[in-house]
């Protein structure tokens, strides 16, 4: 799972990304005006997994891992306007979903925050972005045609296209235009940015957070959002001692910390679930789409799996609790046999045959 952190310069989005990384990036690093990103990788800590790890000590236990991506690449034109460069819409189109931060503190720039004004003209440089995208690759469809290139799946793209085009040209995006899994399709190349999920992160000082109430609503009018006292997270991020890491949230009303938050709330964004695979030599944790079936989850694990896949041997996470292990489930009549359509649940312990 892929996050790019985007926001308006000034939003505090690396401020942000060290916060969940754990990481002091450097906000500094773009001065060359490239869009040269910062990554982590971290891990997505579940209870589920720390409890098989103590059930089969395993040689290895691997937890499922959500990738940050900070990058920047938007500047301001002389005109006072912003506008985002080729390089960081490039970056972006290889997110699986974006972090939007909208800056909710005060700035000796540019003064008083105001969020949503910042979001809409995020939106705006989205749609901009694709319609860019979709007229040019229209433009190139006509110009086949004129040399004698008029396919039926040209035929198919171009009308696909004129039908996102005008869709976008109404302002909106492109992950609210009704397709067919065919017109998917046709345009699933582009990873055009409208089509990506986007969740909302309000970056708020520690006098600001939480004091709105009414704005993190106002967000969710449109996406997932949620408020993060983002300079305030990022100290706490550097501390070592856990009882002072509880006592510092507890003063400030969090009750988790950013990373549980947003990596969380990047598995509903996304509408994912983990599935686990179990043994003596390894316990992992598996990301896969809501609605996946094993054949889906056998091709997470290893493409060899999912071409030679006979069937899948199941139980859940919970018949472990409740019965405590592999053989007490299968003396309960709790270990199944699964087919390739069989729809995975959340919590599901596989082993592919």
């Amino acid at each position: 799972m892929k996050i790019g952190i985007i926001g308006l310069p000034g939003s505090g989005k690396t401020t942000i990304f060290s916060s969940l990384t754990h990481v002091n990036a450097q906000r500094n690093a773009y001065a060359t005006g490239k869009a040269q990103p910062s990554r982590a990788m971290i891990r997505v800590m579940d209870d589920r997994i720390t409890h098989l790890s103590e059930l089969y000590q395993p040689k290895k236990t691997i937890y499922a891992a959500v990738e940050f991506i900070d990058f920047n690449g938007i500047d301001q034109q002389p005109d006072g306007a912003w506008s985002m460069s080729g390089d960081a819409f490039a970056i972006m189109k290889n997110a699986d979903a974006l972090a939007l931060v909208l800056r909710n503190f005060e700035d000796p720039l540019t003064g008083a925050p105001d969020p949503m004004a910042d979001m809409r003209q995020m939106e705006q440089e989205f749609i901009l972005s694709d319609l860019v995208i979709c007229e040019a690759r229209l433009d190139r469809i006509h110009a086949g045609y004129q040399r004698g290139k008029k396919t039926d799946a040209l035929q198919k793209e171009e009308k696909v296209l004129k039908k996102v085009i005008e869709h976008l040209n109404t302002e909106k995006p492109v992950r609210e235009l009704e397709l067919t899994g065919e017109e998917r399709k046709c345009i699933r190349g582009f990873q055009l940015i409208t089509d990506k999920p986007i969740m909302v992160i309000v970056n708020s000082d520690e006098e600001r957070f939480g004091g709105n109430p009414d704005l993190p609503a106002h967000v969710e009018q449109r996406y997932r959002a949620i408020e993060f006292a983002g300079k305030f997270e990022m100290e706490l991020s550097q501390l070592t001692d856990e009882e002072d890491v509880a006592l510092f949230m507890a003063d400030m009303g969090i009750e988790a910390s950013a990373r549980d938050r947003l990596t969380r709330m990047a598995y509903e964004t996304l509408e994912y679930i983990s599935f686990f695979t179990v043994g003596a030599d390894e316990v992992r944790a598996w990301q896969l789409g809501k609605g996946e079936t094993a054949l889906g989850a056998a091709a997470a694990i290893h493409s060899d799996l999912a071409r030679g896949f006979i069937r899948a041997e199941c139980f859940t996470y919970a018949d472990t609790i409740q019965f405590g292990s592999e053989k007490t489930i299968r003396e309960n009549g709790r270990f199944r046999l699964e087919g390739k359509n069989y729809v995975v649940q959340d919590g599901d312990i596989l082993s592919i045959r």
